[in-house]
């Protein structure tokens, strides 16, 4: 990577010659241009792992000066320089003072890439759309219930001046939860998703993530701001998204969702503890910054990243739950657990050590049958994916058999995101069931937030 400097701008050259080379169908294609503010997160830089038709080579970033700053710039140029299917991108940065109000004010692109300190985030949601630009922003778009009338007017402002502004949902693209999400219209399989009770909800997602992981084959550095609630946000209003997201897109598909429809039941939240040695592993940094005194108990820190929801949504009675540990063990990540329960059966997502830790979909009638495999052959023979199969497992209970060709993983996801919205930048709109649900989804993990507390 070269660095040219010049006052107030660096013009950063990757090595555009390796990736695909744009034909002049490509060139009549590319109308998106993207800027990326202010990246903080990893998630900024994955949503470039690949190329887009749609988008131009050259890319933006608008961003302070420092370590965040140049881990991005770093990801990006080794998905330029990989050996298999290299990314061509250039990028151009401004970073310096006043960097929002210079990507405002020059507009080199119209698509806001937005993934890093979430106390920022919203603030920076607002102005985009206000300006004219296009917003693909990274969860949480809100963190604190007394900001949420900002996205709110967000929406609105995006819709007033024809800008799309969305948030990526990774999690709509894995194989079991679509399949899941399937399975679960089928009235002869499943029946009918039934109401539950606040002690034992209907759905129950519940979702296992650890500080220090490895992205695109490299270990995480996460910035010290990462673990003050303050400025990322608690995870009762963090990853709780993704599960609330789901539990909204699989159970009223479609349907378009108002705040009246939720009631928070219960809400709590508990620390994560880090000891100085794994914060400094994961940080980089050779000890508490001062701005995480608060968090200071016995020398350890205390991170809020922990929470449980227990809601209603419509007939609907749900439980997220989001718990984050320090380092999966060998061989282990993230996990995620999720059960819908229906008239006829359950679709349970599990992903433990039975299951090599890989997310697996079972079926669990509720009356053991001999006549079950001739409905599953016809559902799966109607769905977009061949080669599903399944076995059984005892007289209750399937297991479906998914191609590996299925599982692309986290990263990928990222892509799949992009890909779609960008479906919707040039068609103009989106589903209109997209903003109201996204409303409603920030309402209900703000007012758990509100409900932890009081």
């Amino acid at each position: 990577m070269k660095l040219l400097k010049y006052p107030s701008l660096i013009l950063i050259l990757t090595s555009a010659a390796c990736g695909r080379g744009e034909n002049e169908k490509t060139k009549e294609m590319v109308n998106i241009k993207l800027m990326t503010l202010d990246p903080g997160h990893f998630h900024a830089a994955l949503v470039q792992k690949n190329m887009y038709d749609e988008v131009a080579p050259r890319a933006y970033v608008f961003a302070p000066q420092g370590d965040e700053l140049s881990q991005h710039l770093e990801r990006i140029s080794l998905y330029n320089n990989r050996e298999d299917n290299p990314t061509s991108w250039e990028v151009k940065v401004y970073a310096g003072a006043g960097f929002f109000e210079r990507m405002l004010e020059t507009r080199p692109g119209n698509v806001v890439i937005l993934s890093g300190n979430n106390n920022k985030k919203t603030d920076y949601i607002l102005e985009s759309v206000k300006a004219g630009l296009n917003v693909l922003a990274d969860k949480p778009m809100v963190i604190t219930p007394d900001k949420f009338p900002m996205l709110e007017e967000a929406f609105r402002v995006a819709e007033e001046n024809n800008v799309l502004l969305y948030d990526i949902m990774t999690e709509r693209y894995e194989i079991t939860t679509m399949l899941q999400k399937a399975l679960s219209q089928n009235k002869e399989i499943f029946g009918e998703l039934r109401a539950g009770s606040a002690d034992q909800p209907a759905v129950t997602k519940e979702s296992v993530h650890h500080f220090f992981k490895y992205v695109s084959g490299h270990a995480l550095q996460r910035p010290a701001w990462y673990f003050d609630t303050r400025q990322q946000g608690e995870g009762i209003v963090d990853v709780t998204t993704h599960l609330i997201d789901l539990i909204q897109w699989e159970c009223y598909p479609g349907v378009v969702l108002d705040k009246s429809d939720i009631e928070i039941i219960k809400a709590r939240r508990w620390p994560g503890i880090l000891s100085a040695e794994e914060f400094s592993e994961v940080s980089g940094m050779d000890s508490f910054p001062s701005f995480l005194d608060k968090d200071i108990i016995d020398g350890k820190l205390h991170v809020y990243a922990n929470g449980e929801i227990i809601y209603k949504i419509k007939d609907t009675y749900a439980r997220v739950v989001v718990e984050w540990k320090f380092r999966a063990g060998e061989g282990t990540g993230d996990t995620h657990y999720s059960v819908m329960k229906g008239t006829k059966s359950n679709l349970v997502i599990r992903q433990g050590e039975e299951e090599l830790y890989k997310p697996e979909l079972y079926l669990e009638l509720k009356e053991a049958t001999d006549s079950l495999n001739p409905m599953l052959d016809q559902a799966l023979d109607e769905l977009p994916w061949e080669g599903i199969g399944y076995t059984r497992l005892n007289e209750n209970t399937w297991k479906f058999i998914i191609p590996e060709r299925y599982r692309l993983g986290h990263e990928a996801h990222f892509g799949q995101v992009m890909e779609k919205y960008l479906e919707y930048v040039n068609k103009g709109n989106m589903p209109e069931w997209e903003v109201p649900n996204m409303i409603v989804k920030y309402y209900t993990a703000t007012e758990a937030l509100r409900k932890a507390f009081f």
